[in-house]
């Protein structure tokens, strides 16, 4: 049973093919036959270098001390992207800025560090113990 419909399989396909043969052969080709071309491999996608600074200049500088802290979401990724400096350099910019209370964390995860511009409220908390400083004097 299994080699008849083997062979009966394999005479309707020479059937099928060889037909397939002649349609081809009569039809007019508009290409010309010969030899397929050989693939030719993509150079794949090439990502511009990054010419970011590796340390401060005055202008950079003075940019970071007045917009950074305008920002609603400060993150190493948003200061490269924006200032065009390293990513260590970015680090080490939020460090200095959480220094000086111009941002505070949302979260410091190792490897996601998110922080916020520090808004009037800390700063309304911070009022009213200089205030009562200024009342015992």
């Amino acid at each position: 049973m299994g080699p008849s419909y083997i062979y009966y399989y394999w005479e309707i396909s020479k059937k099928t093919s060889h037909c397939a043969k002649k349609d081809v052969a009569a039809k007019p080709s508009s290409s010309s036959g010969g030899k397929a071309k050989k693939k030719k491999w993509s150079k794949g996608k090439v990502k511009d270098k990054a010419n970011n600074a590796v340390y401060l200049d005055k202008a950079t500088y003075d940019k970071l001390m007045k917009e950074v802290p305008t920002y609603k979401l400060v993150s190493p990724s948003v200061l490269v992207d924006r200032l065009r400096i390293s990513g260590s350099l970015a680090r080490t910019a939020i460090r200095e800025l959480v220094k000086m209370g111009l941002i505070v964390p949302v979260s410091t995860h190792g490897a996601q560090w998110i922080y916020t511009r520090a808004t009037g409220v800390e700063e309304e908390k911070k009022a009213p113990k200089k205030a009562a400083a200024e009342a015992d004097e």
